[in-house]
């Protein structure tokens, strides 16, 4: 679930229960909001100075988060009027009230960036707003997503329901980590590393954990995590996973 206006990430191509999670970045905003924004600064997502720790949502709200995406719009005398609303930022709250006004399940795969100069904040903030959703227990429809193992620790301890992914960047990281991750976490490698170091993934497999890969865009790609069990791939190119996995 992406919309047009704010690059929350990837998407989710398929999860073991058949469903197409999508996935977000998560920030918070110096008055407190957690916006779907996968950069810290603006440069790229507003073609604009600041960084996002340090603004307010309404300064944000006062770019565009569009236009970057069809950089020739204005150019293209067919193409739809926009609504300005559209090219705002977007809020979790925003995204989650989307998802439960859906009127199906839709899942999230919300990943928290660090470091941050709020630390733990951010966690907090996001196990609150789940909670307004009632979305904490183990039928959330959320996952929560982060490279700092210190971040998922404070999931656990708030929210321990929650389905947690520990992602891995480096496959030498792994030895280290499995030996303090939850049992029932799940594990977030990227695809490079196990394109290019494949023994993680085998070990993986037969201790019966939950692999989710990032970020798996071409028929080989997705074959390498077929081929380990892999339970969730995360794709810029969800239509053409989907295609290749005949879905």
């Amino acid at each position: 679930m992406r919309t047009p206006s704010t690059p929350c990430g990837p998407t989710s191509a398929r999860s073991r229960s058949g469903r197409r999670p999508s996935e977000c970045d998560v920030r918070l905003t110096a008055d407190g909001h957690l916006v779907c924004v996968h950069d810290r600064d603006l440069r790229r997502t507003a073609a604009a100075k600041g960084v996002i720790s340090t603004m307010n949502l309404a300064q944000l709200d006062e770019l565009d988060f569009a236009s970057w995406k069809n950089p020739w719009a204005e150019l293209d005398d067919e193409a739809p009027d926009g609504d300005p609303e559209d090219n705002k930022v977007l809020t979790l709250r925003k995204l989650l009230e989307t998802v439960a006004d859906s009127g199906r399940r839709v899942e999230l795969a919300i990943e928290t960036k660090h470091p941050t100069r709020y630390g733990g904040l951010v966690e907090r903030r996001l196990v609150e707003l789940l909670a307004d959703f009632g979305w904490t227990g183990e039928d959330s429809p959320a996952r929560v997503m982060s490279f700092s193992f210190t971040a998922l620790q404070r999931v656990e301890r708030m929210a321990p329901q929650i389905r947690k992914v520990m992602l891995v960047e480096k496959a030498h990281h792994w030895p280290m980590l499995r030996r303090a991750v939850g049992r029932e976490w799940i594990i977030g490698p990227g695809i490079g590393e196990l394109r290019d170091h494949p023994g993680p993934g085998k070990h993986l497999r037969p201790a019966d954990r939950e692999i989710h890969v990032w970020t798996v865009n071409t028929a080989a790609d997705l074959q390498i995590c077929l081929d380990l069990g892999v339970t969730a791939v995360i794709s810029d190119k969800p239509a053409y996973m989907l295609e290749l996995l005949g879905v």
